[in-house]
C-alpha cells in the first residue's frame, strides 16, 4: 500500500471544505508568532561554539539567493503535487512536522535577523529518499522516507529540522555559491587573457544549485551545533542527536549513502562531537521542559 493512501482515511475531510485554503499557512504562522513571546524569555546568548560566517557570502545577495529559492520551492512543490506526492494540510505526519517548526522557528532569529522576516513553510513529500532540507528563507520539506524508515521520535525529527534551519540561517549556501561564483569569475578572467574566448556558462542557475549543494565538513559542524541549540531552546532533549545520528550511520550500513547522508555524512567524530556539546545546552532544555 503506498504511502499516499493513508490520506483516503475515513476521518479525512471529504467534499468541498468551507475553510479558505490558506487557513493552514495562517494557523502556522500564526502559532510561530505566538511562540516566538515564549522565546523571548529564554537566555540569548549562544551556547554552543561557533566561528563567524564568511565575509565571501556578500557575493551573493541575500534578497536575491532567497527569492531564487522561493521559485524552485514553488516549483519543487508543483512536481509534487503533479505525481500525488504531496502531503495534503490534513495529513497527519505533515500536521506534526509543523508543530515541531512551529517550536524551532522562534529560537531561529538570534542566528540570523533576516529570519524574522521569512515566510517559513513546511511541507512533506512522499519519496522514500532519507532526506530532508531548508532553503534560504526558510522553505522546508521533509520526505516520507526519513520518517518511515527511521522511525524518528519528535525529538529526533527537530533534530533534523534544526539542523536542517541551520544551513539556512548560517547561510551556507549562499557562502557556497559566492565561492562558486568567485573561481568561475576566476576562470573567464582566465580564458579571457589566454585568448581561449568565454569558458561557457560556468555557474548555474541560482535555483537549480539549491538542492545539490555540499557542504563543507564546517558547515555540517556548524549546522549541527546551532540545530542542536534550537532544538533544546524549543524544549527537544538534546540527547536525540546522538540518537538520531546513530540511526543514520546505521541507514548507511554497506548500501551506499541515501540521498541525505550523500550530503550529511555519518562517523564517529560527528557524534563525539554531538557527545560533547550536548551538556552546554542541557540547562536550555531543561528551562524550557519547565516553562
Amino acid at each position: 500500500m503506498c504511502w499516499i493512501c493513508d490520506f483516503k482515511t475515513s476521518d479525512a475531510p471529504h467534499g468541498p471544505s468551507a475553510r479558505s485554503p490558506w487557513a493552514p499557512r495562517r494557523a502556522f504562522l500564526k502559532a510561530a508568532g505566538a511562540a516566538a513571546t515564549v522565546a523571548a524569555t529564554t537566555p540569548v546568548l549562544a551556547q554552543v561554539e561557533v566561528g563567524k560566517s564568511s565575509a565571501m557570502r556578500q557575493l551573493v545577495p541575500a534578497a536575491s539567493l532567497e527569492n531564487s529559492a522561493t521559485q524552485q520551492y514553488a516549483q519543487v512543490l508543483a512536481e509534487a503535487r503533479a505525481k500525488g506526492a504531496l502531503a495534503p494540510d490534513h495529513y497527519p505526519q505533515l500536521q506534526r512536522l509543523r508543530a515541531i517548526a512551529t517550536r524551532l522557528i522562534p529560537y531561529a532569529g538570534q542566528w540570523n535577523p533576516r529570519a524574522k522576516g521569512w515566510k517559513w513553510e513546511v511541507n512533506l513529500i512522499g519519496n522514500k529518499q532519507i532526506n530532508a532540507w531548508c532553503m534560504p528563507g526558510g522553505k522546508i520539506a521533509f520526505y516520507t522516507g526519513i520518517l518511515d524508515q527511521l522511525k524518528l521520535t519528535d525529538d529526533e525529527v527537530a533534530m533534523v529540522m534544526g539542523h536542517e534551519m541551520a544551513h539556512a540561517l548560517r547561510e551556507h549556501a549562499r557562502e557556497r555559491m559566492a565561492k562558486n561564483t568567485a573561481t568561475d569569475v576566476g576562470l573567464r578572467l582566465g580564458a579571457q587573457l589566454l585568448g581561449l574566448g568565454q569558458a561557457g556558462d560556468l555557474a548555474a542557475g541560482v535555483g537549480t544549485q539549491l538542492l545539490t549543494l555540499k557542504y563543507s565538513r564546517d558547515d555540517e559542524t556548524e549546522a549541527d551545533l546551532v540545530g542542536l541549540e534550537i532544538a533544546a531552546r524549543a524544549g527537544y532533549n538534546p540527547q536525540a542527536s546522538v540518537a538520531l545520528w546513530k540511526k543514520m550511520a546505521a541507514a548507511n550500513g554497506g548500501k551506499g549513502p541515501p540521498g541525505f547522508l550523500s550530503t550529511h555524512p555519518t562517523g564517529p567524530d560527528r557524534i563525539r562531537q554531538l557527545e560533547a556539546n550536548v551538556p552546554k545546552v542541557q540547562g536550555l532544555y531543561e528551562q524550557a521542559r519547565n516553562s
